[in-house]
């Protein structure tokens, strides 16, 4: 670590390797630009984009919860900090290192904003009359294109975001309802019971031929297994197809794992509606394995809902157009 705070080789991931870095390229920036000599108030501006890149640093150095984590919940924060910074040192370049780096806000922009957007619109103009340098007079026109481009961004991975807490909270909520489904299986044998039939030979469960709550959390074993192997089919060819993003969001592991819960309730609402006569021509089930394995095909029947899920979640990656490379002065 120097005396900056920025640390090499220590980042959790290879997003944040990345960010580090660029925070680190940022600050040598920062510290160049103040030892050429700044006015007062724009030494106050630089001394305040070097607490946003503090702040950036934090949100990376700090030990987050596992939700956090896999929902790149921390992202939105240190890339709103490292913008502002970014932003800051535009503002304070001198004005013989403007010159090129017009282009580079202009690809930015593109990315991010409307065609039609007045900001972008009006300085590739500028540009064009200027050779493509970008001359003091045109500073504050490039900052607010560069910032409105930067929010836009935000919002974008904010989205992207959203959507994976939104995966994870559906995650944990079936979760938890399958195990008080299979629970209440256990504690209550009528529960169980729905899940047996009566064919001429007797009851017939998924387990002998008494219920109990075991039959209960066959079902729903056997649908989460028969999920898994699905997602595993599927996870080849959705992982293919879907693009991955520049930050910590793991969407596409998400998407998968949903199917597991999924899975085993589909399974035991499947085995319930065999059960209460309500698909014609499954009236009854003769025989355990029979129950097993309608359990198992109603588990890799949640494809046709979960491949619903994994369409929008392949919208939510495309709406993040393309990586992020910040502006590197």
């Amino acid at each position: 670590m120097d005396d900056d705070g920025d640390v090499a080789g220590q980042m959790k991931s290879a997003w944040c390797a990345r960010l580090g870095a660029h925070i680190a390229e940022l600050q040598s920036q920062i510290n160049r630009i103040v030892k050429l000599g700044l006015a007062p108030a724009d030494a106050e501006l630089a001394a305040k984009a070097g607490e946003q890149l503090a702040a950036a640093r934090r949100v990376l150095g700090k030990k987050h919860r596992f939700v956090k984590r896999i929902t790149g919940l921390y992202a939105d924060a240190a890339l709103a900090y490292v913008h502002e910074a970014e932003v800051a040192i535009l503002r304070l370049l001198p004005a013989d290192e403007l010159g090129w780096r017009g282009s580079r806000i202009v690809t930015q922009a593109r990315l991010h904003l409307a065609a039609d957007d007045e900001r972008l619109v009006n300085l590739e103009a500028a540009l064009k009359r200027n050779n493509n340098l970008l001359t003091p007079d045109l500073r504050e026109l490039a900052v607010s294109t560069l910032h409105a481009a930067q929010q836009a961004e935000e919002a974008e991975r904010a989205r992207t975001c959203s959507f994976s807490q939104i995966i994870a909270a559906s995650i944990v909520i079936m979760t938890v309802i399958a195990a008080l489904f299979a629970a209440w299986g256990y504690v209550v044998p009528a529960v169980a019971e729905k899940f047996c039939f009566t064919p001429p030979e007797g009851m017939v469960c998924p387990i002998g031929h008494s219920a109990q709550g075991s039959d209960l959390l066959l079902v729903l074993f056997i649908g989460a297994l028969a999920a898994a192997l699905a997602a595993a089919l599927a996870g080849a060819v959705s992982l293919r197809s879907m693009r991955g993003t520049s930050g910590p969001y793991r969407i596409a592991v998400l998407l998968l794992v949903l199917r597991l819960p999924v899975g085993a309730l589909s399974a035991a609402l499947g085995i319930l509606l065999i059960s209460g006569e309500f698909l014609p021509g499954l009236s009854s089930l003769d025989s355990e394995a029979q129950i097993v394995a309608w359990a198992a095909a109603f588990g890799i029947l949640q494809e046709t809902v979960t491949r619903a899920v994994d369409k929008q979640g392949q919208l939510v990656l495309d709406n993040v157009r393309a990586p992020n490379r910040g502006f590197e002065p």
